[in-house]
């Protein structure tokens, strides 16, 4: 038995303007099966967790090497 699926995410690499994404949000509409596309604005906390993140990889890398 398959699974069915009812909806894909798809995560950029990166932030982009609202007008930057308007051929892909277009390109994506258009692929067969695809009901709606709905951008999701950037949260300013997710950058800010986000670099946090990178600090302490940062940090246990750099202690690693330190070994």
């Amino acid at each position: 038995m398959t699974d069915s699926y009812f909806a894909l995410t798809v995560i950029l690499e990166k932030d982009y303007k609202d007008y930057d994404c308007e051929m892909l949000i277009n390109a994506i509409k258009m692929i067969k099966g695809v009901l709606e596309v709905k951008p999701h604005v950037a949260d300013p906390m997710k950058i800010t967790v986000e670099q946090r993140v990178r600090l302490e990889i940062r940090q246990k890398l750099f202690k690693v090497l330190q070994e």
